[in-house]
C-alpha cells in the first residue's frame, strides 16, 4: 500500500513545511511505502514564469477597472515578463551574479510595494556593500507586486504564501467554501494546481493521499485537490489533518467536508495514519482507529482512542527524500535581520519536545494535545537526528519549532554539538526563562544559536500576572540582555487587547518596547491583537476575565470566537500606534518621538520612567 503525502498550496516558500517529512519517515519505518511532494512550491515555480504570465497580461481587460496595484504592474508588463524567471532563479540561489543589477534599482520595474522604499532605508539596512541582501529585498518586492496582479487577474484567493485564507477564516459554516469549490468557473491557479496534482497522481499511483492543513490558507486548495481525486481516482483514499484541522474542526457537525475527503484526523498524525493504513489492509477494524472521523450513513462518526500516541522520543528523524531544495525561494520583504529568518534560507524544522513545558498561559490552547502533553526527547536522540539530516541534505540550518524550547535540554544539546564539533546554525522559540544566564547563552552562541523568539505579550506587570505568563518585565529584560550580549538576536511576540487591559497599560507597554529597542536587547517584534480561542483558559472560564461569549458551536470551524467586554480601548487607534511605532523601531528610528504622537492623543503619556529598562540593565551589569 502506497501513501502520497502532500503539502498543499500555499505556505512559506523558502523551506518545506515539516509534516510530510515526519509522516513519510514514520510510515516507512513501519514497513509502508510512502512518497511526498510539496505542491506549494511546485505551484509557485510554475506561476512565476513567462509561460503563465504572458497570456495573463494579454487577457482582455479595461485599464481603468484595474486596481491601483494591478495597474502599476500592467503598465510595465514587458519588463515583468522579461525579468520574472531571472528573478526566481536569483531567489532560488541559482544566479547570484544578478544581485548587483537588481540592487541598482534600474533593472526591475517597481510597482506599489516600492512606495515606502527609499534609498536611505536601504543604506541603513544593507550599507554600501550588502548587494546580495539588498537585491533579495528588491526582488521580493517585485514578486509581491506580481502577486497583486496575479490575484486581480485570476482569483482574489491567491497570495504569495496563502490561498483562499479569507474564505476559510470566516468559515463558521461550510457553505461559502462549498460555493467556491462547486463553482463552474475555474480560475487559472486552480487549473495549474490540478494539472500538477494529476501528473503526480499518474506518476505515483498512490492508494492513499494524505494532506497536511496547517493554516487557513491551505484548506481550500486541499479540498479542491480532494474533489479532483474523488472524481478521477475514485478508489484512492483521502486523509487530511494538521494544525488548522486540529484546532478549528474538533466540534464540526456539518458533514459536507466528506464530499471532498474520506477521513479527518486530529492532533499528532503518526498513529492515526498507521491505524488507517492497517484498516485499509484489513488488519484492524474501525474500533482501532485513532482520533479519526469519517462519514457513515450520513453522520460524522469516529474520534475514538483519543489519548493513544506514539511516544515522542521513539519517532524517527524526518526524511527529505523526494524534496527538491533547488526549487525553494528565499524572500526578504522586511529589511530587519531577525525577521528575515522566517522567509530567507532553507531552515530545516525539528522539534525538541512535544507540547509546552510551561503550558499555563491564559491565552494559549492549553486544553489541546499539542500544548498540554509535554514529552521531551533526549540529547542523544536529537543530535542523532541532526547528524542524519546533515548527511541526507547537506543543509546545516535548523529552525526548532517547539512551543518553547526546554532550557536545560537546549543547553545540554548545545554542549553536545560543541563536543562533537558539528557546524550548524539554529534558532527557535523560547520563554524568557531565568535559566538562560549569560554563561548559558554564551554556550548556545558557540554551538550555533543565531536567534530566539519569545513572548513578552502585554508587557504590563498586572496583565502578565493575569495571563499567568510566569515572567516579569525585569526578568525578561535580563534574559534578552543575556542573549543579545552574546550576539544572539531576539524577537518579541507582543499582544494588546487582553481582557481588562486598559488604555494606559497599552501606552506603558509601548514605552517598555521602545526602551528595549533603544537599549538593543530586542531586534524585532510583532504586535497582534488578543484573539479568544475556545480551547484556552480564557475561553474555558471567560467569567474569570470579565468577558462573555456565545458558547454554541458553529457547524463548521470553531476556535477563535467573538466576545463581549467592557473596555475603554479604541482598538483602531491602538493598532495604528503600536504597529506604526514598531515599524520605525525595527529600522532603528523613532526612539525620540513622543508616544503622544504615535497615539495622536495628548493623554498618551507613559507612567514609567524614561530610563526604566536602562536602570534594569545597569543593575545586571553591576551584578555581573
Amino acid at each position: 500500500m502506497k501513501t502520497l503525502f502532500i503539502n498543499p498550496p500555499l505556505v512559506q516558500l523558502n523551506t518545506p513545511y515539516p509534516a510530510t517529512q515526519v509522516l513519510t519517515a514514520f510510515v516507512e519505518e513501519r514497513g509502508y511505502c510512502a512518497v511526498q511532494t510539496d505542491l506549494s512550491i511546485e505551484l509557485i515555480e510554475k506561476v512565476y514564469t513567462k509561460e503563465f504570465l504572458t497570456p495573463l497580461f494579454e487577457q482582455s481587460y479595461e485599464r481603468d477597472k484595474l486596481s491601483e496595484k494591478a495597474k502599476a504592474v500592467a503598465i510595465n508588463k514587458d519588463s515583468y515578463i522579461k525579468c520574472v524567471e531571472s528573478v526566481v532563479r536569483f531567489l532560488q540561489g541559482k544566479d547570484d551574479t544578478l544581485s548587483t543589477r537588481i540592487a541598482s534599482r534600474e533593472f526591475l520595474p517597481e510597482g506599489g510595494r516600492f512606495r515606502k522604499l527609499d534609498d536611505d532605508m536601504l543604506e541603513w539596512a544593507f550599507g554600501s556593500t550588502g548587494f546580495h541582501d539588498k537585491a533579495k529585498h528588491i526582488a521580493s518586492l517585485f514578486m509581491a507586486d506580481l502577486s497583486d496582479f496575479i490575484a486581480f487577474m485570476t482569483t482574489s484567493k491567491f497570495g504569495l504564501i496563502k490561498y483562499g485564507e479569507q474564505l476559510t477564516l470566516s468559515a463558521k459554516v461550510f457553505d461559502y467554501i462549498k460555493r467556491d469549490l462547486e463553482s463552474e468557473e475555474i480560475n487559472q491557479i486552480d487549473v495549474l494546481m490540478l494539472d500538477l496534482l494529476a501528473a503526480k497522481m499518474s506518476e505515483e499511483k498512490p492508494d492513499v493521499v494524505a494532506f497536511t492543513v496547517p493554516f487557513p490558507g491551505t484548506l481550500y486548495s486541499t479540498l479542491k485537490c480532494g474533489q479532483y481525486i474523488k472524481k478521477n481516482f475514485p478508489n484512492t483514499k483521502i486523509v487530511i489533518g494538521g494544525g488548522y484541522i486540529s484546532t478549528e474542526l474538533r466540534q464540526m457537525s456539518d458533514n459536507s467536508i466528506f464530499d471532498y475527503v474520506d477521513y479527518v484526523v486530529y492532533d499528532d498524525g503518526e498513529l492515526p495514519m498507521l491505524r488507517l493504513l492497517e484498516f485499509f489492509e484489513g488488519k484492524v477494524d474501525e474500533s482501532k482507529l485513532v482520533r479519526t472521523t469519517y462519514r457513515k450513513d450520513g453522520d460524522i462518526v469516529g474520534m475514538i482512542n483519543i489519548n493513544d500516541n506514539i511516544n515522542f522520543i521513539d519517532l524517527p528523524a524526518p526524511t527529505y527524500k523526494g524534496i527538491d531544495f533547488s526549487k525553494y525561494i528565499s524572500i526578504l520583504e522586511f529589511t530587519n535581520p531577525m525577521h528575515k529568518l522566517w522567509s530567507d534560507g532553507k531552515w530545516l524544522k525539528l522539534t525538541f519536545a512535544h507540547g509546552c513545558y510551561w503550558g499555563k498561559c491564559a491565552f494559549c490552547d492549553t486544553s489541546l494535545d499539542y500544548i498540554k502533553r509535554y514529552e521531551a526527547s533526549t540529547v542523544d536522540k536529537l543530535v542523532g537526528k541532526i547528524e542524519k539530516i546533515l548527511k541526507e541534505t547537506s543543509i546545516s540550518g535548523f529552525h526548532f519549532t517547539d512551543e518553547a524550547l526546554p532550557p536545560k535540554l537546549l543547553i545540554q544539546f548545545a554542549e553536545e554539538i560543541i563536543k562533537k564539533g558539528l557546524i550548524i546554525s539554529f534558532w527557535g522559540n523560547i520563554r524568557f526563562d531565568n535559566t538562560f544566564t549569560n554563561k548559558e547563552c554564551a554556550i548556545l552562541a558557540k554551538a550555533g544559536c543565531v536567534a530566539v523568539a519569545g513572548g513578552l505579550e502585554v508587557v504590563s506587570p498586572r496583565v502578565l500576572k493575569l495571563i499567568n505568563k510566569g515572567v516579569s518585565i525585569e526578568s525578561a529584560a535580563e534574559v534578552a540582555y543575556n542573549f543579545t550580549s552574546n550576539g544572539i538576536m531576539v524577537h518579541a511576540y507582543l499582544m494588546y487587547g487582553f481582557p481588562t487591559q486598559t488604555m494606559q497599560e497599552c501606552v506603558d507597554s509601548l514605552e517598555v518596547v521602545r526602551q528595549m529597542f533603544e537599549q538593543g536587547i530586542i531586534q524585532s517584534a510583532f504586535w497582534h491583537r488578543f484573539a479568544l480561542t475556545v480551547h484556552s483558559p480564557v475561553g474555558v472560564n471567560p467569567e474569570e476575565f470579565d468577558i462573555s461569549y456565545d458558547g454554541a458551536p458553529n457547524k463548521f470551524a470553531n476556535n477563535a470566537v467573538q466576545y463581549c467586554e467592557d473596555s475603554d480601548i479604541d482598538y483602531k487607534k491602538v493598532d495604528k500606534a503600536l504597529k506604526g511605532s514598531l515599524y520605525n523601531y525595527m529600522h532603528g528610528m523613532g526612539y525620540d518621538i513622543s508616544l503622544k504622537n504615535w497615539f495622536e492623543d495628548k493623554l498618551a503619556v507613559p507612567t514609567l520612567k524614561h530610563n526604566y529598562i536602562e536602570a534594569i540593565l545597569n543593575r545586571i551589569e553591576n551584578k555581573n
